[in-house]
């Protein structure tokens, strides 16, 4: 089983926060092992979340748990060393439903 390479100096920004209620839905709820609680998003196209870790990782697989009904269709991962160019790494196609869901 893959650990976690999220840890307390790995920095996220995301695309958007669901009316700007960051104290109900920000971005600090994706990693706090609540089922619970969660990040939303505002409605739309092309939602991201960016993580930067605080050394270089080798991601072995994406592990992602989506709200039923919530889920992204068609998603992509991305990544890059710090100060270049984020590079397409894979595409995937999560399941619409509450499962924790393995890439890779």
């Amino acid at each position: 089983m893959a650990v976690s390479l999220i840890c307390c100096n790995t920095q996220s920004r995301v695309s958007s926060v669901l009316n700007r209620d960051v104290k109900q839905f920000g971005k600090k709820f994706m990693f706090d092992s609540n089922e619970e609680t969660c990040w939303n998003s505002d409605q739309g196209d092309q939602q991201w979340v960016l993580l930067e870790f605080p050394a270089l990782v080798k991601v072995s697989e994406l592990r992602l748990q989506f709200q039923g009904g919530f889920s992204g269709k068609s998603c992509k991962l991305e990544g890059c060393r710090k100060d270049a160019n984020l590079e397409h790494i894979v595409d995937f196609y999560p399941e619409d439903n509450n499962s924790l869901q393995i890439s890779f």
